[in-house]
């Protein structure tokens, strides 16, 4: 079964391009990129990810490092209906509860459809799990507290989404020292996003040489240091901090910074409601990913047995492809939000 895990690159000065043809098999050209052949295939060279999601394992050197003449499926997000899929083992008095908080756009929202799509993917890997059982949604917007107190003293049992820290560089981290980390449940690739009349080349690392990227104040962007690459460590690019994104952005527009590192979700939904679409765009080559976990204290009593039944589960909905519809799903929810 064709790897339809997705995500959106979505175009941001102006409403997405109507697919030309797409739940087709096509073949890269010489010389083209990702985007490219999203113009081709869409209309909309931002779309990029929409192929690259849906070929993950046709494409193990990520979404720049691609073969001319590789078959590729180019799928489409379209006709899907607002209807999350049945939750019937969520029940608010079950011994098992899942702790998280909203992270809009799309991914965990309790007023968005099924909770939103990390939400509706917990609950399939809940019923897809060896030896179900039933299991509560706890909604605690006060983000700071999930991990410590609540997971550590056991006020709730597994938590999510939360991005894992780099454990190999900062091994005695509390997160990494205590808690039991999942398997990934979604990859969110962080985009540079730059201003559209100037947007800047970003092949490789080299172009990022004497960059001023600004972060939101606790973006931890592991990414930026990660696996040798020391873009900060070693003085590559600068790093100005600002109280959020849209601060970051009022940074880029006034010149100050030359970009502005977000995931794709976050910052292209942002972009959208500050009115800024065809003024700032994202680049196509991501910069980084922030995979995204459940997450449960080493000192749970069931915390082995609960991560076993989180990984069966999840590898279960994916063989089966009820991972894929619930993904596919979301996107195109938000897609038609985006563009609209």
């Amino acid at each position: 079964m064709r790897a339809m895990f997705l995500t959106a690159a979505l175009a941001l000065s102006g409403a997405a391009a109507q697919a030309q043809s797409c739940d087709v098999d096509v073949v890269l050209g010489e010389g083209e990129s990702l985007g490219a052949l999203a113009q081709r295939v869409y209309g909309a060279a931002d779309q990029w990810s929409l192929i690259y999601y849906a070929n993950i394992t046709r494409l193990p050197g990520g979404p720049t490092d691609v073969v001319p003449g590789t078959p590729l499926f180019a799928p489409c997000l379209q006709g899907a209906k607002p209807v999350a899929d049945p939750a019937p083992l969520q029940q608010s008095d079950a011994e098992l509860r899942f702790l998280t908080g909203t992270r809009a756009p799309l991914l965990t929202d309790p007023d968005a459809t099924g909770g939103g799509m990390i939400t509706e993917l917990v609950n399939a890997i809940m019923e897809a799990t060896p030896n179900p059982v039933p299991y509560a949604v706890v909604w605690n917007e006060e983000w700071s507290q999930h991990l410590f107190p609540m997971l550590e003293t056991q006020q709730a049992d597994m938590g999510f989404p939360w991005p894992r820290p780099d454990c190999s560089a900062q091994p005695g981290d509390a997160r990494c020292t205590g808690f039991h980390w999942s398997d990934p449940l979604f990859v969110l690739p962080v985009q540079l996003f730059v201003p559209v009349a100037e947007a800047m080349e970003f092949a490789d690392d080299s172009d990022l040489e004497g960059r001023n990227l600004c972060l939101s104040e606790g973006d931890e962007a592991p990414w930026l240091d990660a696996g040798g690459r020391n873009l900060v460590a070693e003085g590559q690019v600068t790093v100005t901090r600002a109280t959020s994104f849209a601060a970051c952005l009022d940074l880029l527009q006034a010149g100050e910074v030359d970009a502005v590192p977000e995931d794709i979700f976050a910052g292209v939904n942002q972009v959208y409601e500050l009115g800024l679409r065809g003024k700032i765009t994202a680049l196509e080559r991501p910069i980084g990913t922030e995979p995204l976990h459940l997450v449960i204290a080493k000192t749970h009593w069931r915390g082995t047995t609960h991560l076993y039944r989180v990984n069966a589960g999840l590898a279960a909905i994916k063989a089966s492809g009820r991972y894929d519809e619930i993904v596919n799903r979301h996107l195109a929810l938000y897609m038609a939000k985006i563009s609209g």
